[in-house]
């Protein structure tokens, strides 16, 4: 197995630092101070080859240094991908631009300071991939940093494209490449080789053997190669060349019938290979008598080529087994946990949210509320900077108004006559109230659509913070009300309504069977309570009309020719209005909010549309009146907005939005502190919780935190990389640790228990960061 994806996520806290060392001694590196490792979120995609290993990694901030390995070997290379590195090399410091390679010695004392990230490629080379190509010792002692530029600039791009296609090179494009990174590094390597200790290989004569070195490679196949031929296509003389054979404990003889051998061997045990017969082998590199070639290759690896062949055939077999029995860890958390009894577990579980919300400082709950106006909302974003619109203490209850960001789909139904909503819709020719929608550009430099360029779309409420909240901590959101937000138009009054817009963000948007092509559609609904004027039903949605997007032109008299900034005002009279759409259906509601957050902790805008390990944009209908999300803390006050309410949504969100509803919710806020999560089903929690009456919810995520993963690309990577193959397996992963850290279970128990009894579904693939969520029924622990 030569393939191995890595992410924190597999992994308990406790469990993480040993994990993390792991993946950094596969290609070298440990933490630079003994006893520490990082702990945070971590992600590594490696991939091996005999004596090669190449690893992409993406974590936070931290310091690595080389393995001790002894003073001789090819340098580790290291290619950052964000600024922000600082080599340490005995008592200097120099700073590592972005585009410059590092080498780092397998011995001495040198480190790399990741000040913001760790983001970079890792190149190690051994000497069983160079198959006898060092004759001697090669000593490399001193930390270089290598500028692009030439050799270093080639090497580094293809470390980079590499690093990028790593997924989907087949094992023999990548046993080629692989050959090809650890060649260009001996030669790099070679190039900057230092001096012998005993003076007698200077770094010019180190350049100069392997020079000759390559020109022998070249010529292998010539059964007649002699020292005197290579020595004068060289420009030097004969006794010169053996001189520097002699000096790294070689001779010229037996390093090319070492080279020979060490093809062929590589040869026999390719499958690309497989097509040529030994012979032609044997005289590809020079050997003149098959024969001859058998006995001196059983010699030097102790089988006949034939026996070796076979060998590694069977060897290879393995590599060809499904995709799922790949992965990393391979005996991933094999400690067994003592079962605790559910019942007891169960008393110990009430106890603690029992006390939880009664004890918290000995003050009674208090209640709460904000009402929905211009300057107590934020649209598009979450931020670590905004400033609090309350402060709550544990226990308290709070109630929210929010208000859905497509209200202005249909103005008169969803705004006029509501003070609240015309506060944060407000917009003239003028100004508009609430002027930033989204986390892009206040300048809308990027395509002129508006202030914040629509990186984001929801209207979030707060935010709210809590007291004492600090990271570490966990925020449990008990959802113990949801009520719609009736129309305040006379003509209206006391109604409510929704929308739904089928975009070109949409999951189907590139799949229309009829004309036009492409097309975005509008539908207005009705949302109903069961009333005497619908004959007592079941609450539901009925759609009153639909319309295809029409270019609108805003008050500042941009034209949106697709549904591309949030709050455009739709005028009545430019879009034609089609009755009768969707006649006699009635869907059942579900009201819930889409978006229920914390503060995330990477970067001071984070567009509100992309979900992550802060919760945000989860979009899972579960999320109703008598639900439960934990939240970690990442930043001090936790600051939870709300936002984006939904009168009902299917998994999948397919066509791009919900049936989007103001809606105004009543939450209570329990915080649970660092260090008191032992036992509980939030414990080491790092996504957000989702729990009902009857289920555990655990939401997977393409990217589980895209912030990290990315670095300073994040905001616009996730959006191109998400699939649900990624979302599964994250769902997968959370469950794995979930039923092993917090029910007890070993691994094989776990797997077993989830293919039979979890139920794994698509909770969205509209919002950057697509969705897979997985349902743990209660019952099953009972």
């Amino acid at each position: 197995m030569n393939f191995r994806p890595f992410t924190s996520e597999s992994y308990t806290q406790d469990d993480r630092p040993e994990a993390w060392r792991d993946v950094l001694g596969t290609v070298g590196l440990q933490p630079a101070s003994a006893g520490t490792s990082y702990d945070g979120h971590a992600t590594a995609l490696h991939r091996s080859a005999p004596g090669i290993a190449l690893t992409r990694i993406a974590a936070g901030s931290q310091t690595v240094a080389p393995l001790p390995q002894g003073a001789d070997g090819l340098p580790i290379a290291v290619l950052p991908i964000d600024d922000g590195v600082i080599l340490r090399h005995g008592g200097s410091h120099r700073i590592v631009p972005v585009g410059h390679l590092l080498l780092l010695p397998r011995c001495g004392d040198c480190s790399v300071v990741f000040q913001r990230d760790m983001r970079a490629i890792v190149l190690s080379v051994t000497p069983d991939a160079l198959h006898g190509r060092i004759p001697g010792k090669l000593r490399f002692g001193e930390a270089r940093v290598v500028a692009p530029g030439g050799l270093a600039d080639i090497f580094s791009r293809m470390l980079d494209a590499t690093a990028r296609t790593l997924e989907m090179l087949g094992d023999v494009e990548w046993a080629t490449v692989a050959q090809a990174m650890a060649d260009l590094l001996l030669t790099i390597a070679h190039q900057l080789a230092d001096t012998a200790p005993d003076g007698r290989h200077t770094a010019s004569q180190a350049a100069i053997l392997h020079r000759i070195c390559q020109a022998i490679e070249r010529r292998l196949e010539d059964p007649d190669l002699a020292p005197a031929a290579v020595a004068q296509a060289e420009g030097i003389s004969e006794r010169y060349l053996q001189k520097l054979f002699e000096g790294v404990g070689d001779n010229f003889t037996h390093y090319v019938r070492e080279r020979r051998l060490q093809r062929a061997w590589a040869d026999l045990s390719n499958p690309a290979q497989a097509h040529r017969s030994i012979s032609e082998i044997a005289y590809r590199y020079g050997f003149a008598d098959s024969a001859h070639f058998s006995r001196t290759f059983r010699h030097r690896f102790g089988l006949p080529p034939r026996e070796f062949r076979q060998q590694e055939a069977e060897r290879a077999a393995p590599a060809s087994m499904p995709a799922g029995q790949r992965g990393w860890p391979q005996d991933a958390l094999a400690q067994l946990r003592v079962h605790q009894p559910a019942a007891t577990a169960k008393r110990a579980a009430l106890v603690s949210r029992t006390d939880a919300a009664d004890d918290a400082d000995h003050v009674a709950p208090t209640h709460h509320h904000i009402a929905v106006e211009a300057s107590r909302v934020h649209w598009g974003y979450f931020s670590r900077t905004l400033s609090p619109q309350a402060e709550i203490g544990s226990g308290d209850t709070i109630t929210i108004e929010t208000l859905t960001q497509h209200a202005s789909d249909d103005p008169d139904r969803m705004i006029s006559g509501d003070s609240g909503a015309e506060s944060v819709f407000g917009w003239t020719g003028a100004r508009k109230n609430v002027d930033r929608r989204g986390a892009g550009p206040m300048d809308a430099s990027v395509f002129g659509r508006g202030a914040g360029e629509g990186f984001g779309v929801h209207i979030c409420t707060g935010p709210i913070a809590i007291r004492d909240a600090q990271p570490g901590d966990v925020l449990e959101v008990r959802i113990l009300d949801i009520v719609p937000r009736p129309s305040r138009n006379p003509q209206f009054e006391g109604r409510v309504f929704g929308s739904s817009v089928a975009a070109w963000w949409g999951y189907h948007y590139n799949e229309f069977l009829a004309g036009p092509k492409p097309r975005e559609v509008v539908t207005i609904y009705e949302i109903l309570a069961g009333t005497d004027r619908d004959d007592d039903a079941a609450p539901h949605a009925r759609a009153l009309y639909s319309y295809r997007w029409e270019p609108q032109t805003d008050p500042f008299g941009v034209v949106h020719a697709t549904y591309d900034y949030p709050g455009v005002p739709v005028a009545p009279g430019s879009v034609k209005r089609r009755h009768a759409v969707l006649d006699g259906i009635r869907i059942p509601l579900r009201p819930h909010f889409g978006v229920i957050a914390v503060a995330p902790r990477e970067v001071d805008l984070v567009d509100s549309v992309p979900p992550s390990y802060f919760g945000g944009n989860l979009d899972n209908w579960r999320l109703g009146k008598g639900s439960t999300v934990y939240l970690p803390v990442s930043v001090p006050g936790a600051l939870l907005s709300v936002g984006d309410p939904h009168a009902v949504q299917g998994d999948g969100e397919l066509s791009g939005t919900a049936i989007e509803c103001s809606m105004t919710g009543t939450f209570q806020v329990i915080l649970h502190k660092k260090g008191s999560h032992t036992g509980q089903p939030y414990a080491d929690l790092s996504y957000p919780l989702i729990e009902t009456e009857t289920d555990w919810v655990l939401t997977g995520f393409s990217h589980p935190n895209y912030l990290a993963e990315f670095g300073a690309q994040g905001q616009s990577e996730v959006y191109a990389t998400s699939s649900l193959d990624l979302a599964m397996k994250d769902a997968f992963r959370k469950m794995r640790r979930f039923l092993m850290s917090v029910k007890g279970l070993s691994e094989d128990e776990a797997i077993a228990l989830m293919s039979a009894a979890v139920d794994f579904g698509v909770t969205q693939v509209v919002d950057g960061n697509w969705g897979v969520h997985a349902i743990l029924s209660k019952r099953l622990f009972d």
